[in-house]
């Protein structure tokens, strides 16, 4: 009998035994599971938090790049803008010796004049030119319209003109830029810094929102010069950008 009901109570405890460890074991699947998704979570935000810091990265790099291409195309327009100026230069001389050479004529004396001085002319234009070379841009952009104010007659002007504009342009005076740019364009169409001011021109736009008027600008640039290597750049430029390529 004792037998029989130890028999008994043994079948009786045997499926609650199963069903605790049946939960037991569910539990620590859970458990599991959960430890498995809070990983998986950690690992999304982490990406999430490193593609905003890319996008900001890449955002702050465009804006460099758009600093640093206005600097570039200035300076390589260097050498061009150098013959230039030395051309200039030289046929200016000439004439101002010929007219020394000249005999007076016969006419009623005129009131005297002072006498031009193309070596401090020169010297102020270079020493004007060296400063924004040197990085000192506001300072060169006072030389500059010193520079104009005080001769002008001079064939640097239009040269003049364009680097003070360049000043104002890295000051982020874009406005005041776009004056100098345009008289320049407007009063020496045919010299060859027309065209890098037109460029110029498309860069303060750009760099103040105004994508349609320096759109405008470009096309300007390459339907009045377009054998120029301001030209090329704005080009490149209006070319539509390629989609990237899929992987």
């Amino acid at each position: 009998m004792r037998r029989l009901l130890s028999l008994l109570l043994l079948v009786a405890v045997l499926p609650a035994q199963a069903a605790l460890f049946d939960d037991e074991e569910a539990r620590k699947r859970i458990e599991a599971l959960r430890t498995e998704v809070n990983a998986r979570m950690d690992k999304l935000e982490a990406a999430s938090r490193g593609q905003i810091e890319l996008a900001n990265q890449i955002e702050a790099l465009k804006q460099e790049v758009a600093k640093l291409r206005g600097q570039i195309e200035v300076l390589a327009n260097e050498i061009e803008s150098t013959q230039k100026r030395q051309k200039d230069f030289y046929v200016d001389l000439d004439n101002r010796l010929r007219k020394l050479e000249a005999p007076p004529a016969e006419t009623k004396p005129a009131e005297a004049k002072p006498a031009s001085d193309p070596a401090a002319e020169t010297r102020d234009y270079e020493a004007a030119l060296g400063l924004f070379k040197s990085g000192k841009h506001k300072d060169a952009l006072g030389a500059f319209l010193n520079f104009i104010k005080a001769w002008p007659a001079s064939p640097f002007l239009p040269s003049a003109h364009y680097w003070a504009g360049s000043a104002h342009y890295q000051l982020g005076e874009y406005k005041k830029a776009i004056e100098l740019f345009g008289k320049l364009v407007a009063a020496w169409p045919d010299d060859v810094k027309a065209p890098d001011a037109l460029l110029g021109e498309a860069n303060c736009l750009q760099e103040s929102g105004d994508a349609k008027g320096a759109r405008k600008a470009l096309e300007t640039l390459v339907a009045k010069y377009p054998a120029s290597g301001a030209a090329a750049v704005a080009k490149q430029r209006l070319a539509p950008s390629r989609p990237p390529r899929k992987k």
